[in-house]
């Protein structure tokens, strides 16, 4: 794999960790309830692991938990309701 296309499959991979987090925030705080809300959590959890460890075999551990706070904090600032109010 070249540079430009390990560039390019990190930006996926990170990007598919912000949608997995979100998605994991709104089964916390959507409708669902129980062992369902649980396993779906659970398996978003498990999907950001999972682009965790590609982003390590390609850029390496310190690279890939920086790529990973990155894009939880990129999430975390997309999903809060007080972004918007005001700015």
């Amino acid at each position: 794999m070249d540079a430009l296309e390990s560039k390019s499959e990190v930006a996926r991979l990170m990007q598919q960790i912000e949608l997995e987090y979100e998605a994991a925030q709104r089964g916390m705080y959507g409708f669902a309830a129980g062992t369902a809300k649980h396993e779906f959590i659970t398996a978003r959890m498990e999907n950001m692991g999972k682009c965790h460890e590609k982003l390590i075999a390609l850029v390496g551990e310190r690279e890939a938990t920086k790529a990973l706070a990155q894009a939880l904090e990129q999430a975390g600032n997309e999903a809060s309701p007080e972004q918007g109010v005001g700015q």
